[in-house]
């Protein structure tokens, strides 16, 4: 099981493709590719960028928690 698979998950609920996501990333998709299936460590700045897209909390893209809530901003 990937690292990232909540990734793919969270991707596929909300109908988007790896471009699409790659796009909203600023990066290519064969990129995108890597860090869905582990084989790339992803950068903190993307995990922020995608926990707010998705609105959800980064420790749930991790896999550190099953609550798939954002934290509450102050």
């Amino acid at each position: 099981m990937s690292k990232f698979i909540r990734l793919k998950e969270l991707r596929e609920q909300n109908n988007k493709t790896q471009k699409e996501i790659a796009e909203i990333l600023n990066i290519q998709q064969n990129t995108y590719s890597q860090y869905e299936n582990g084989q790339r460590q992803i950068s903190l700045d993307f995990l922020i960028k995608l926990a707010n897209f998705y609105q959800v909390s980064v420790d749930y893209i991790l896999g550190l928690t099953n609550i798939d809530l954002p934290y509450p901003k102050n």
